[in-house]
């Protein structure tokens, strides 16, 4: 077992999303942290393989982004999950930190 304190990766980059760290990633799923400064857009984007994903706003404001136009209100304490190839993104109205689950890691 381990404990990460997730309050010591509240970083931002002014104007760009900001990969702070990977949380875990072991043979069965990968974890995360990225923080994205007001504005900013996690672009959407799929992958060609079989799996779910989380992802999870710890805080801030913005849109759970999809295929086409799809933009679902996100606010800290929501939580999205889909299938790895379903298109998924983020954008971020105010500063937005987030939390990406993938299993199978990829």
């Amino acid at each position: 077992m381990k404990v990460l304190q997730l309050e010591n990766t509240n970083e931002f980059t002014p104007g760009v999303m900001k990969r702070f760290f990977l949380v875990e990633d072991s043979e069965n799923f990968k974890i995360i942290n990225f923080n994205l400064d007001a504005g900013v857009t996690f672009p959407v984007h799929s992958h060609d393989l079989d799996g779910e994903l989380s992802i999870q706003v710890l805080e801030g404001e913005g849109f759970f982004l999809g295929e086409g136009d799809a933009a679902i209100p996100a606010k800290a304490g929501d939580l999205l999950i889909s299938q790895i190839r379903e298109p998924h993104g983020v954008r971020a109205t105010t500063r937005m930190r987030i939390l990406v689950t993938i299993a199978p890691p990829i």
